[in-house]
């Protein structure tokens, strides 16, 4: 039986064109970029029992995008999942800088049957040992296999297949550089096929999409030898609704980074304990219960500043925020 496949395209890497082969680092300069059927059309037929539609949602670097971005990419992901050509996956290319915010976000809004793979390359379409092109490929086998159904929102770069939960960028350069630390990959692509290592159970929040469009203020302060705590002092002041503190593992911070922490919890700024180790849980204390501190659990910062502002925007209370972390 065929399957039916949609790509959207949000630009990054993945569709830069550089001044020639060699050109891995400076490809933005150029302003050339391939449109989604242009990418489609590079790799090929991936299989012929798998077709595949292409759609451009935006051509920018994934440094511009916004959880107002996050919005319309998750309603457009519910379109085609209820569109008439009854689509078997979903594929999104996406820039490498931030698309383990966007691939954690979507999978904190999105409750599909279908599956939502998220991709991108770190090095520019014509590059040389560009990683793209299989990337992409890859994720369009993967999305139309009825193996990755029911996994939700995934990431697949380098023929591994990672949880939108747990992976992250840990390299700037290699083409290796998306990891789960403390866990690894869900899965691999074994040549042309799905192959997961367990049967992976699927816990999710899922939340109103409409939480994106009402999207609070929420900052992260790092902690480092010395912080006297004017970071956390300017974001209560700038309106901040919470505050990520990526502290020293396993979720400590200087003692003035503390005092300005707990007057952010009587100001009503809501405080999420983690750390910013690459692995491991954020401990919950005796003098982060205390001190009103909610722990930031397995969550690294990014994903916590997601998980917070959408469980805010939501309504929820400390209680409520305080379980949410602890799944």
């Amino acid at each position: 039986m065929s399957k039916r496949v949609v790509f959207i395209a949000t630009g990054g890497t993945l569709s830069c064109i550089g001044k020639d082969s060699h050109d891995l680092l400076d490809y933005t300069e150029t302003d050339r970029k391939l449109d989604a059927r242009q990418i489609v059309e590079k790799i090929g037929s991936v299989d012929p029992d798998i077709e595949v539609d292409a759609h451009d949602f935006r051509s920018v670097d994934s440094t511009e995008i916004s959880p107002g971005d996050w919005f319309d990419l998750a309603m457009l992901c519910n379109e085609f999942a209820a569109s008439p050509k009854n689509y078997d996956g979903i594929v999104i290319g996406h820039g490498t800088g931030s698309l383990e915010e966007t691939a954690f976000a979507l999978s904190l809004v999105l409750d599909l049957k279908i599956p939502v793979i998220v991709t991108g390359a770190m090095r520019p379409s014509n590059g040389m040992s560009s990683d793209g092109d299989r990337n992409v490929a890859s994720s369009i086998r993967a999305s139309a296999s009825n193996t990755t159904r029911g996994l939700g929102v995934v990431a697949l770069l380098n023929d591994e297949i990672h949880t939108a939960k747990t992976v992250t960028k840990t390299h700037s350069l290699s083409v290796n550089a998306f990891q789960s630390p403390g866990q690894g990959p869900i899965g691999h692509m074994v040549g042309n096929d799905v192959k997961l290592h367990t049967e992976i159970p699927v816990s999710r929040t899922i939340f109103n999409i409409d939480c994106l469009k009402n999207w609070p203020r929420i900052d992260i302060t790092y902690s480092y030898a010395g912080a006297d705590g004017a970071a956390i002092k300017a974001y209560v002041e700038a309106g901040a609704a919470g505050i990520i503190a990526a502290g020293f593992a396993p979720g400590m911070a200087t003692p003035a980074e503390i005092q300005a922490l707990k007057q952010a919890v009587l100001q009503g700024v809501t405080v999420i304990m983690a750390h910013r180790a690459a692995a491991g849980p954020a401990t919950n204390s005796a003098a982060h219960r205390r001190n009103g501190f909610i722990p930031g659990g397995l969550f690294s910062p990014l994903k916590a500043r997601i998980l917070l502002g959408l469980s805010l925007a939501n309504g929820d209370q400390p209680e409520t925020i305080r379980q949410t972390f602890s799944v």
